[in-house]
C-alpha cells in the first residue's frame, strides 16, 4: 500500500500522507514523498501544492523506530523532503488537522502557508526523548515566532493550540470544521496572496523588547535555567546552542549546526534511556497469553474512604468525566475532602485551565454520602480505607452484597493480599488491585494488580479505565508490595544501613537528588509517613525492618514525618512552606545510639558507594521480581520507577541503569555489600547478558 497519495485539482497538487495511525514521517514514507515533491516542482502544469494527512491527522513526526536503522546513501528522510520543498519555486500549503508534532511541524514550517482546524496542536516535543528538532525546527521556529518563544516551546516540549499558534504567527488561518480544511487550503494555494514565503529567509527576532545586543546574555541565562548536562540537561543545552546558531549564523550554516547537534544527541546515553522509556510505555498493555476481551463500560464510580487517597481518586474520576460517589461516615474527613475538591478545582480556574462553569460541573460530579446503597449502580468501586486486612475485608463483604453483578471491585492497597480480599466476595473474577500514587489526581502511575481469579475482561477494563483516567498503567501480579513498594523497601533499608554507619540522612538524600531523584529516601519516608512504614514493618519485619529500632523510636517520639513537622528531618512552615527538609542532629544521634546497641560500628562511605547502595538495591530486588513473575518485563519496572518514584528518566529506570553501568558490576557490588543477589542478576552477569535483552524465562547474550 502506498504511504503517499496525490490528486490534482486545477493546477494544485494535493499530497496526502497516509501512514496510520499518526502519519509518521518514516524512512519508507519519505522515500515515496521526496520524488513526489520533486515531480511537483518540475511539473509546469502545477502552480501550488497542498500537503495534508489522512486518518484525521497531519503528522505526529518521525518514526522513532528508524533511529535503530542506519540510513544508507540512498535513504530519504524528512530532511530531504523539506530540503526539496525549500528549493522549490511552487507555493506549498500545509493543511493541518489534529496534530503537527515534531517532524510534522517542521514539515509545516517549510511550507509557505499553514491552515489548521480549531482543535489542532502544534509542537516540537523532541526534548522529551533527549533530542532536539533535527529537520530545521531549531532554525525555522525562531524565525517564525522569535527565539525566546521558540526556546520556551522547545525546552518544555510544549504543544500550542491553534488559537495560540495563530497569535504567534504560526498559522495563517483556522477553520472550525475539518470538512472545510482542504477547501481553505486550496483557496490559499490558488490565491497565494503574498507569493513565496520561505521562513528560512526571515531574520530572527529575539523577543519583545530584547535587542540584538542582548543575545549573548539571553543565551547565557537560558543555559543557567536548565539542569546541568550530566543531570538530565544535555539535550536542553544542545538545543540552546542550536537556537543560538539561528541567531548568529546564516540559515544554511544553522541547519548544519543543528544536524551535528542532533546526531550527537541521538547517540547519547540520556537519549537512549528516554527512548527506552518511550518504547517501554508502549508495551505495558501487551500481556502475554491473555485472551482478548471486551472491556466493561465505566459510566459511574464509587470510592470507599474520604481520606487523602480516596479524595484524590475521586478527583481523578471527575476530571476524566466519570461521576463518582465517595462513601465515608466520618464527618470531619468528608468536610476536609470537600474543601480539597473545591480548592483543587478553584486552583485550576485561577490557572486558567478551566472556567468557573467547568469547575462547578466537575465539583458536582463528586457526591459524598455515608450510605453504601448509593454505590448500587456503580460500574467500579475503589476501596481506599485504612491499610488493615480486617478493615478491608469488612468493607468488601459489605460492597459485594450491594454492587451490581457486573461491577468491578478494586482495592487501592499498597501492600496487602488482593486474593485474601477477593475471598470475602462472590466475584473474585471481577476483583483486582488499582494502586494509585499520592497525590492520586496528579501522579501518573497506576499499578494494576492481578489476582489469581481476575478475569481477562476485568484486566481489559482496568487498562481501559487507566487510559480514561490518563494514567500510565502497569500490570503486577499479587505479591507483597507489588512492584514499586516491594522495591522501595530494599531502597529504604539500604538508606537506613548507611545512616546506621554514621552517614547523615541529609547527605544520603543529597546524593540521591544529585543523581536525579526529586527527593531522597529519607524525605520520601517523611512524606509518606513514618507511621505507615512502621505498620508495614510490624506486618512484614523480614521485608521492611532494618537492624535497629530507629523507626519504633521515631514513632514513640511522635516524629511521623511532614504531617507532624518532624520525622527523619525537621520542618518549618517558614521554610519551603513546611516541605523543605532541615537536618536534625537529634535524629543523627538517634541512629548512632541505636547502631551502638545493635553492635554496628561507624564507617566511612564515599558518595559513589551511597549511590550504588541505593540504586543497586532497586536493581537487585527488580531482578527478583522479574524471576518471580511479579513484573512482566524490565521495562515495566522502569516505568513504575520513572513515573511513580521519580527515578531520573535520563537514566531510563533502575533496570536500564543496570545495563548502563554494567550488570556484572552491579552483581559484584551486590555480593560485596553482603546482600543476597537475585539468581537472575547472577545469571545475567555470568553470561554477559543485559536486562534490555532479557525475555521472561530465558537469557539472551548482550
Amino acid at each position: 500500500m502506498a504511504l503517499v497519495h496525490t490528486e490534482d485539482r486545477d493546477g494544485v497538487r494535493i499530497i496526502t500522507l497516509d501512514n496510520p495511525p499518526v502519519n509518521s514521517l518514516s524512512f519508507a514514507l519519505s522515500g515515496e514523498f521526496y520524488p513526489i515533491v520533486e515531480a511537483a516542482s518540475a511539473d509546469e502544469s502545477i502552480r501550488a501544492v497542498v500537503i495534508k494527512g489522512a486518518n484525521r491527522q497531519f503528522s505526529a513526526g518521525a518514526d522513532i523506530n528508524d533511529f535503530a536503522t542506519e540510513p544508507t546513501p540512498e535513504t530519504k528522510t524528512v530532511r530531504d523532503v523539506i530540503a526539496a520543498i525549500e528549493r522549490s519555486d511552487k507555493i506549498f500549503v500545509a493543511a493541518i488537522e489534529k496534530n503537527a508534532l515534531g517532524g510534522g511541524l517542521e514539515l509545516a514550517l517549510a511550507c509557505d502557508y499553514r491552515v489548521a482546524t480549531a482543535d489542532t496542536k502544534l509542537g516540537l516535543p523532541e526534548i522529551k526523548l533527549g533530542l532536539l528538532p533535527g529537520a530545521g525546527g531549531t532554525q525555522r521556529l525562531p524565525r517564525a515566532i522569535g527565539a525566546q518563544d521558540a526556546l520556551d516551546m522547545m525546552l518544555k516540549g510544549r504543544n500550542v493550540k491553534s488559537d495560540e499558534a495563530t497569535a504567534k504567527g504560526l498559522l495563517d488561518e483556522v477553520v472550525d470544521s475539518p470538512e472545510h480544511l482542504l477547501d481553505a487550503a486550496l483557496k490559499i494555494a490558488n490565491a497565494a496572496p503574498l507569493g513565496k514565503r520561505r521562513i528560512s529567509q526571515r531574520r530572527v527576532e529575539l523577543g519583545k523588547g530584547i535587542s540584538a545586543q542582548a543575545a549573548a546574555f539571553v543565551v547565557s541565562q537560558a543555559h543557567k535555567m536548565v539542569p546541568a548536562e550530566d543531570a538530565g540537561g544535555l539535550a536542553a543545552h544542545k538545543l540552546i546552542d542550536a537556537v543560538e546558531a539561528s541567531v548568529e549564523l546564516p540559515f544554511a550554516y544553522g541547519l548544519a549546526r543543528e544536524a551535528r547537534l542532533f546526531e550527537e544527541l541521538a547517540r547519547s546515553a540520556p537519549s537512549f534511556a528516554l527512548r527506552h522509556v518511550f518504547f517501554a510505555e508502549r508495551e505495558l498493555s501487551k500481556i502475554p497469553g491473555l485472551p482478548a476481551a471486551e472491556p466493561l463500560p465505566i459510566a459511574k464510580a464509587a470510592v470507599i474512604g474520604a481520606g487523602t487517597m480516596g479524595t484524590g481518586i475521586a478527583i481523578t474520576f471527575a476530571q476524566a468525566g466519570i461521576p463518582v460517589v465517595v462513601i465515608d461516615s466520618n464527618d470531619a474527613a468528608v468536610e476536609k475532602a470537600k474543601q480539597t475538591v473545591f480548592g483543587m478545582f478553584m486552583y485550576q480556574v485561577q490557572k486558567g485551565r478551566m472556567t468557573q462553569e467547568e469547575a462547578w460541573k466537575l465539583g458536582q460530579s463528586i457526591q459524598f454520602t455515608e450510605e453504601y446503597g448509593e454505590l448500587a449502580d456503580a460500574d467500579v468501586v475503589v476501596e481506599a480505607v485504612f491499610e488493615s486486612m480486617d478493615v478491608k475485608k469488612e468493607v468488601f463483604a459489605k460492597v459485594d452484597a450491594i454492587a451490581k453483578p457486573s461491577c468491578v471491585l478494586a482495592s487501592n492497597t499498597s501492600t496487602l493480599d488482593i486474593d485474601a480480599m477477593a475471598s470475602v466476595t462472590k466475584r473474585p473474577e471481577r476483583f483486582l488491585g488499582l494502586h494509585f500514587f499520592v497525590p492520586a489526581n496528579i501522579m501518573p502511575l497506576l499499578e494494576i494488580v492481578r489476582g489469581k481469579a481476575t478475569s481477562p475482561q476485568t484486566l481489559a477494563t482496568a487498562f481501559k479505565l487507566g487510559k480514561t483516567l490518563r494514567k500510565t498503567a502497569v500490570l503486577s501480579t499479587n505479591a507483597f508490595g507489588f512492584i514499586g513498594n516491594r522495591m522501595v523497601f530494599d531502597y529504604a533499608k539500604a538508606a537506613g544501613e548507611l545512616a546506621e554507619w554514621g552517614v547523615s540522612p541529609m547527605r544520603v538524600d543529597k546524593v540521591a537528588k544529585k543523581f536525579g531523584f526529586p527527593m531522597g529516601p529519607f524525605a520520601m519516608g517523611d512524606l509518606s509517613g513514618i507511621d505507615v512504614a512502621w505498620h508495614i514493618a510490624k506486618a512484614r519485619p523480614d521485608v521492611a525492618r532494618g537492624k535497629t529500632n530507629v523507626i519504633d523510636r521515631l514513632v514513640e517520639m511522635k516524629r511521623l514525618g511532614q504531617k507532624t513537622m518532624a520525622g527523619y528531618f525537621k520542618y518549618d512552615k517558614s521554610v519551603g512552606k513546611g516541605r523543605e527538609p532541615i537536618a536534625d542532629p537529634e535524629v543523627e544521634a538517634l541512629f548512632a545510639e541505636e547502631a551502638m546497641k545493635a553492635g554496628i560500628a561507624p564507617r566511612t562511605v564515599d558518595d559513589r558507594e551511597i549511590l550504588e547502595r541505593l540504586a543497586f538495591a532497586l536493581i537487585n530486588r527488580g531482578a527478583f521480581l522479574l524471576e518471580e513473575g511479579v513484573a512482566l518485563r524490565p521495562g515495566d519496572i522502569d516505568i513504575v520507577y520513572v513515573y511513580g518514584y521519580g527515578f531520573p528518566p535520563h537514566h531510563g529506570g533502575p533496570m536500564w541503569y543496570a545495563d548502563e553501568v554494567g550488570v556484572k558490576h552491579v552483581y559484584e557490588r551486590v555480593v560485596a555489600f553482603g546482600w543476597e543477589p537475585a539468581p537472575l542478576l547472577k545469571a545475567l552477569a555470568e553470561k554477559n547478558g543485559t536486562f534490555a535483552n532479557y525475555k521472561q524465562g530465558e537469557l539472551i547474550h548482550a
